[in-house]
């Protein structure tokens, strides 16, 4: 319900002013929900084992039987209120990425709480997934109902909502400038100032506001980042192109275990408990896969590891994630990306390391090269990775193998066809390839048979018969190679038929017009054709074979043309 006295106020205000005011709150309240599902899930942790903290070493505190059990426990509850929140489905978009990209801005408030539990239940009791996800979308409901309640209107509410995943990615990465342009690359699309302006303000709020509260501490707590050698920089190249590769792998690996358990005949609960059971089998041996991997990239980040346990935990991490993501659980998969890209890059650097130690950085560089190299390929948004992962080590030695990797991997992963982490982007790039092909359309592909058609010795009757039979100002006429010679206008047929005498014995050669129709040929481009029916105000235009062979191919309709224009010019992601 919104407030009018309120409202009134924020009219009065410039409108890109008053936005920047609103970012801000809405960082805060971004800030704040990401800090109450934090809370909360400290809050199960202390339900389950009797103390919160790392979900690796409570895992390999808790007895084998308990390392199977609650994860699928967890599981079931977990689908239970994905099975409550299928109940309540309304106008309102149930996902944030939706409501900025393609609605109104408005989300379901039950649908986000009763899957942010579900979540809460999943990661709580092991599962190998990320909290981002649920933060990001708790962080958005709040900013959306803040706009609600000041009645704004659909685009700045979609604006406001932007901010307030701009506001939980911060919150959750401690990157405020990568998050803003997390959402404007990924999910808004072109990067426009009036969009990312609020965005960085949300951003830096949110920030200020979870480093002014207790338990505040990096995400990831970075070593110091080694200068580069020339002789190095091939080795980062190598690695981004290793990264473009391995993530289009990881995302069909994530794609087909969420077929493969959508097949399956059990209902939700039972989908997600398997999940769960299949996580807590494995943990029994490996306990670092409970979680969203934090703690083992912090460890790999500051603590030497073998390549033979690196490789372990990254088989059965992956293995895990697809359990726990493919059985349909709410969650991120954002920071398991960030693991497996850590760990590829760990194994890359252990690598290169055997073969020249003089000459290569630790393993530690280039798991982080890694870490963002892997995120630009399966996100699609190079950009949103380098600043991330620049904002979480402040080094600029760090920019240059970064840049490198990150656009690489991302150009490569784009060139082998794999499917981006979000549906969004999928999306953009259908259209956005659609777009190419429109442009690229040529009159060949809208020309239709022309059904009006006839030679030049037609007769009166059979010109007065084709008109009849078919609502058209004018019949086209060809000769005997069905070259195109002009048209019978109706207007002159019918003058003709009332005037009667001497008319007896004329054919179409009698009445046609030569050049009074512009006429389209098969290679020429949409923006020419259509400057054609501007000039002709019709509604089709004949289609010839070219200028010096005018064989007639057919007709091409006005409506076609402006259906292609539509879909060329169209923004998807504008319209409801």
């Amino acid at each position: 319900m919104a407030f009018p006295k309120l409202t009134t106020l924020v009219q009065r205000v410039p409108p890109a002013h008053a936005m920047l005011l609103w970012a801000a709150l809405a960082g805060l309240v971004g800030a704040l929900a990401t800090i109450a599902f934090r809370e909360g899930l400290a809050g199960m942790q202390w339900l389950l084992v009797g103390h919160s903290g790392s979900f690796v070493e409570m895992a390999a505190q808790l007895p084998w039987y308990l390392r199977v059990i609650l994860p699928c426990a967890g599981g079931l509850a977990a689908g239970g209120f994905l099975l409550l929140a299928r109940r309540y489905r309304d106008r309102s978009a149930p996902d944030y990425m939706d409501a900025i990209a393609g609605g109104s801005g408005e989300i379901s408030v039950p649908q986000t709480l009763l899957r942010s539990a579900s979540s809460l239940c999943t990661i709580a009791s092991g599962g190998s997934i990320g909290r981002e996800g649920s933060m990001v979308q708790l962080a958005a409901l709040g900013a959306s109902l803040l706009g609600r309640v000041v009645n704004f209107d659909r685009e700045r509410l979609r604006l406001l909502v932007a901010c307030g995943a701009a506001a939980g990615i911060t919150s959750a990465y401690n990157a405020p400038i990568a998050a803003a342009f997390f959402v404007g690359e990924i999910v808004l699309g072109p990067l426009l100032m009036e969009s990312v302006g609020p965005m960085m303000i949300a951003s830096v709020v949110a920030n200020i506001t979870m480093r002014r509260l207790p338990g505040y501490k990096p995400t990831y707590e970075m070593p110091a980042f080694p200068d580069i050698g020339m002789l190095e920089v091939p080795l980062f190249v190598a690695l981004g192109v290793l990264a473009g590769l391995a993530a289009p792998q990881f995302m069909a690996l994530l794609a087909a275990a969420r077929r493969r358990f959508a097949k399956s005949s059990l209902p939700l609960p039972l989908r997600l408990a398997l999940g769960g059971l299949g996580v807590g089998i494995i943990s029994v041996w490996v306990p670092q896969v409970w979680g969203n991997g934090y703690s083992v990239v912090n460890s790999l980040l500051h603590t030497p590891w073998v390549w033979t346990a690196v490789l372990a935990i990254l088989v059965f991490k992956v293995l895990a994630t697809l359990l726990t993501a493919g059985s349909g659980a709410v969650g991120g998969i954002f920071t398991p990306t960030l693991f497996v890209g850590a760990a590829l890059g760990y194994l890359f650097g252990l690598g290169a390391h055997e073969l020249a130690p003089a000459l290569v950085s630790s393993p530690a560089a280039y798991a982080i090269v890694g870490m963002a190299a892997f995120l630009a390929a399966a996100t699609g948004a190079p950009l949103m990775a380098i600043l991330m992962i620049f904002e979480m080590t402040l080094s600029y030695q760090v920019m240059l193998p970064l840049m490198l990797a990150c656009v690489l991997a991302y150009f490569v992963a784009r060139g082998a066809g794999g499917l981006p982490m979000y549906e969004i982007t999928l999306r953009r790039q259908r259209e956005e390839q659609e777009r190419l092909r429109l442009r690229g359309t040529q009159m060949r592909e809208l020309i239709k048979p022309a059904e009006t058609v006839l030679p030049l010795e037609a007769s009166l009757e059979q010109m007065a018969e084709m008109f009849r039979a078919h609502p058209v100002k004018y019949i086209y006429i060809v000769d005997g190679q069905q070259r195109y010679q002009g048209v019978v206008g109706l207007r002159d047929l019918t003058a003709g038929l009332l005037d009667g005498a001497g008319q007896a014995g004329k054919t179409a050669a009698d009445f046609v017009q030569r050049g009074l129709l512009p006429v389209l040929t098969p290679e020429m481009p949409l923006q020419e054709a259509f400057q054609q029916f501007l000039a002709h105000h019709g509604e089709r235009l004949p289609a010839v074979q070219g200028k010096d062979d005018p064989v007639l191919l057919g007709v091409v309709y006005k409506t076609a043309l402006l259906d292609a224009f539509a879909r060329l010019d169209r923004d998807p992601l504008s319209t409801p």
